[in-house]
Formats: C-alpha cells, structure tokens, sequence
C-alpha cells in the first residue's frame, strides 16, 4: 500500500514529524560537537559547525541568530582582506 501525506492518519504523520525534528535535532547537536573537537586539528571545523547551526537553525531561534551573526561577521572578515588586498 503506498502512503501519501493526505492518506496518512493524523496521528501517524504526527510521529513521522515528530521522529524528522528529534532526528535534526540530534544530527544538529553532533555536528555541533564534532566541530568542537575538530577545531584542535587541521580538518575545517568551523565548516562543521556551520552545517549544525544550519540544521539546528530550523528548530530553534537562538541558533538562528548565531548562524546570522556568524555569516556577518564573515562578510565583515571578508571585506576587510579583500580591502586590503589593494
């Protein structure tokens, strides 16, 4: 039997949501992690960082605001080395 949106029972679509926001959730706080312990090694930990906020950012407001501060300072960072560059 396939299953669409619309034929799903209330309840059933309620759980599946449920389970897709614990799930980035948890994804989200991993990532968090993992780039907390990657920024004491070489590998690009603020990238992983930055995917957790970004899946965290849908669930949660503060981590909205600290996506979007992150994102203007780098345009700030940006800015001034491309400036300087002249």
């Amino acid at each position: 039997m396939d299953w669409t949106v619309v034929d799903m029972p209330p309840l059933v679509f309620k759980t599946l949501q449920q389970a897709k926001r614990f799930l980035r959730i948890l994804v989200g706080f991993a990532l968090l992690a993992l780039g907390a312990i990657l920024m004491a090694s070489p590998a690009p930990g603020w990238l992983v960082i930055l995917l957790g906020l970004g899946l965290l950012a849908a669930e949660f407001v503060w981590a909205r605001r600290l996506l979007d501060r992150m994102k203007q300072e780098g345009v700030r960072l940006r800015k001034f080395v491309f400036s300087r560059g002249v």
